[in-house]
């Protein structure tokens, strides 16, 4: 049973996962130094930063681009290796003038192409080595599957931390211009119904002036037609 498990462990192989800010107008370089055989995996995801996107490459021992893209938010891509050497993952941020990058990613490296047992190449090979080999595949598959998932669900939670943040701002800032207008319709009102007032009591007040000072007139022509008429 132990040695089940050894084989089991040692056919997923390993999964190196990172997680970087890569500046405005910089690039950033991985390596991982490889046999031929061996089954390579990359998977990433910005997080943060502009659009959410960067360019990346792929590139084998011999300078040729595998893999390549250009403005691309996430990706998963695998391979197998053709051929020993060092190849390399870059991810550019040459296009983006002042805003840096987040990105997340994961690099897988499988174990490489073991030689068959010369047993095996003769069909010797027991059911139980083609069970752990079905197994192990499936669990390199799952691997990669959570490992995918994990890193879009932060990027998710970070989007929607983000947006709720905007909205409640934005709800501030809304309340504020409301009570805003409506302080200042009641202040508009106010004057406006204190300078009705005043525009009132002044034209009351000139009436009265003006009666004022027509009636001695018209009390003296009173009094000067009952002397005629005496």
């Amino acid at each position: 049973m132990n040695h089940v498990t050894f084989v089991v462990l040692l056919l997923i192989g390993c999964t190196n996962a990172y997680y970087m800010t890569i500046d405005a107008h910089a690039e950033e370089c991985f390596f991982e130094k490889v046999s031929a055989g061996t089954k390579l995996g990359l998977t990433f995801e910005v997080a943060e930063g502009g659009f959410l996107d960067i360019d990346f490459t792929i590139v084998g021992p011999n300078g040729q681009t595998i893999e390549s893209g250009e403005r691309v938010s996430n990706g998963k891509y695998a391979f197998k290796a053709d051929m020993d050497g060092v190849y390399t993952y870059c991810f550019s941020n040459k296009m983006s003038t002042m805003t840096p990058k987040i990105v997340m990613f994961t690099i897988d490296v499988g174990e490489p192409t073991a030689e068959l047992h010369p047993d095996a190449a003769n069909g010797n090979h027991t059911k139980l080595e083609e069970m752990i080999k079905e197994l192990s595949g499936a669990l390199r598959t799952v691997k990669h599957e959570q490992d995918y998932m994990n890193l879009r669900e932060r990027v998710h939670r970070t989007i929607n931390e983000s947006t709720n943040s905007r909205v409640v701002m934005w709800s501030f800032f809304e309340a504020f211009v409301l009570l805003t207008m409506t302080a200042g319709q009641v202040y508009y009102l106010k004057r406006f119904f204190e300078v009705r007032r005043v525009h009132v009591f002044a034209g009351t007040a000139r009436v009265s002036a003006d009666d004022l000072s027509t009636s001695p007139t018209s009390f003296t022509n009173t009094q000067k037609g009952t002397e005629d008429y005496d």
